[in-house]
């Protein structure tokens, strides 16, 4: 799978990168995580400050263009995005989110 950036777009306001890409594969259509990973290898980024939000594969088409965003940290990633999305693309959230329940009980 090869993985090219057509453009990038700066978005300093929320921490990211908003990126526009293409993949080349020779099978069907590689899943998220696949993306994601070969992505942020491609970026020097960590997996978990990448979310890959929208793949398109046209019908008979061995291209797939896709809409991520890149983020400074995971950090942001999870202060900004959806739970859905982050679901998505397996971004774990904050250890401290659980933490106070179980000091309650």
């Amino acid at each position: 799978m090869d993985v090219d950036i057509i453009s990038e777009e700066e978005n300093p306001m929320l921490h990211r990168t908003d990126v526009t890409f293409e993949l080349s594969h020779d099978d069907a259509t590689p899943e998220r995580l696949q993306v994601r990973d070969s992505l942020a290898a491609k970026m020097n980024k960590d997996a978990d400050e990448v979310v890959v939000r929208k793949l398109d594969t046209k019908f008979g088409m061995r291209k797939t263009v896709g809409q991520a965003k890149v983020y400074e940290t995971a950090d942001h990633a999870r202060d900004v995005e959806q739970e859905h999305m982050l679901e998505r693309n397996k971004i774990v959230g904050d250890a401290d989110d659980a933490e106070p329940e179980a000091e309650e009980a």
